[in-house]
């Protein structure tokens, strides 16, 4: 049985101050919440504060991305060690928006998931099709090559902490929602690409989460289909009651 995981992905958004005020209205609305695993990912400038608002509870706490180099000269970036040494846990990798706006690669978001696995952080690895692959009939053969490219020169043993999120593109902060069937078919694709890099044992463990215009009013209906386990939240994860909502699906 997989355990959900319900990650929640801040993307450009909050200040220290107004991460700690969201936890101390979210963290007693979960109190007691065991049956999923909660991850919030803030910028990197609230990590620290919600690192520090999360103490004593469940709720853990990542980031949004990670660079493939331990240190050197990349204006901008954030390395394995940095994250480890904050205490974060978590980190999102190849998020349609970084590909989108800033030129991430199948080959770059292969070498950020390898890094991370093997600095020991849980690896959200985000995959999925935009709205012209979809109307062609591509969405399968777009999310094979996304997941050979990604898993290439990782081991199953490595890969052991590795979460893969589908996010069609075209429902990403747009109010559309893929249906539950349509996500459920295509975790099943991911999931057969798991199954062939790293085995049928590995693949029926992996979680596959759901990422695009998540809600509290389509959480349960999304959350019931097998093949889905968990939600990457972007917007509706914003909103301490609405990201309850979810949790609570």
């Amino acid at each position: 049985m997989r355990k959900k995981l319900i990650a929640a992905n801040w993307k450009m958004n909050k200040t220290p101050d107004e991460t700690r005020a969201f936890f101390r209205e979210f963290l007693p609305l979960v109190a007691g919440h065991t049956r999923d695993e909660i991850v919030v990912c803030p910028p990197y400038t609230s990590a620290a504060a919600a690192l520090e608002a999360a103490i004593g509870s469940s709720v853990a706490i990542g980031v949004q991305n990670v660079h493939w180099k331990a240190d050197g000269a990349f204006t901008g970036e954030i390395s394995a060690p940095m994250l480890l040494s904050l205490g974060v846990t978590h980190v999102i990798v190849g998020h349609s928006e970084r590909r989108q706006y800033f030129g991430e690669t199948d080959d770059t978001v292969n070498l950020r998931l390898k890094t991370a696995l093997e600095a020991g952080l849980t690896a959200i690895c985000c995959v999925g099709e935009v709205l012209e692959e979809r109307e062609a009939g591509l969405t399968d053969d777009v999310l094979r090559r996304q997941c050979v490219r990604a898993f290439h020169a990782i081991s199953a043993k490595k890969a052991a902490k590795m979460t893969v999120a589908y996010e069609p593109v075209w429902a990403i902060g747009t109010g559309k929602t893929a249906t539950p069937e349509l996500a459920a078919a295509a975790h099943a694709v991911i999931r057969r690409e798991a199954a062939e890099v790293f085995g049928e044992e590995f693949a029926a463990g992996l979680r596959i989460l759901y990422g695009g215009s998540v809600k509290p009013d389509n959480a349960s209906t999304l959350m019931a289909q097998e093949e889905i386990d968990g939600a990457l939240v972007g917007g509706a994860s914003l909103d301490a009651k609405s990201l309850a909502g979810i949790v609570k699906y």
